[in-house]
């Protein structure tokens, strides 16, 4: 059966969908282009024609991955209610209890990253603007009196750095902790960040995982 034709974008996307499961099946050092191209049943030259080479399309596909949770995140944060409201969902999803950021594969990219200066490239970008977010965030509840936090960016920082070592340790040593004992301790590292009294928990919805309320995210957490 002939295959069908795809724009230029349409086929773009399809290599990056491809070569993100190819990365959390066989991780960035083993992947190459002919895994790729194997699984779409292509050659390597149409995978080379729109990524010149492996490095591009594994730092392509990383941010591709990630683009989808951030488009999350901005969502959550955007919301009409307080900031407090909106950064304890926001933690709460990004927390490694549930799919937000693929962290498998996000742990894969760190470790290439160290070797590889377009994928570091590319991470930090992406890093930068999940703090960023955050620090928006917490900087707009700060003025307009919810809670005190005098160095906001300080603030964004150390919380993603939490939840970041978090996931390592619960990805790598799977059911070495309770997800109720990871949403009590995102809820604690928050509630310290915004000097909220303790057990405070705002009204409003409930936060879902968002592996249930959304399409599935590139790997599980």
């Amino acid at each position: 059966m002939a295959r069908v034709r795809l724009s230029v974008a349409e086929r773009r996307e399809e290599l990056l969908r491809a070569a993100v499961e190819q990365i959390e099946a066989r991780g960035v050092a083993a992947v190459r282009i002919a895994d790729v191209a194997s699984a779409l049943g292509v050659s390597n030259a149409l995978v080379l024609y729109h990524f010149s080479s492996k490095e591009k399309l594994v730092a392509a596909a990383f941010a591709h991955a990630a683009e989808g949770d951030l488009a999350h995140l901005r969502r959550l944060l955007g919301r009409r209610s307080s900031a407090v409201r909106r950064l304890r969902a926001a933690v709460r999803w990004y927390a490694p209890t549930g799919q937000a950021k693929g962290w498998r594969l996000w742990i894969e990219g760190w470790a290439a990253s160290l070797r590889d200066p377009e994928l570091r490239r590319v991470a930090a970008s992406l890093d930068k603007e999940w703090k960023t977010a955050l620090t928006r965030v917490i900087a707009e509840g700060a003025e307009a009196g919810e809670f005190r936090c005098a160095d906001p960016a300080a603030a964004a920082w150390r919380l993603t750095a939490f939840l970041d070592g978090l996931a390592v340790q619960t990805t790598a040593y799977a059911g070495s902790l309770s997800r109720s004992a990871m949403l009590r301790w995102a809820d604690a590292a928050l509630t310290r960040e915004l000097n909220l009294p303790d057990g405070e928990e705002p009204p409003g919805e409930p936060v879902t995982p968002l592996g249930n309320t959304e399409p599935p995210a590139p790997s599980d957490a």
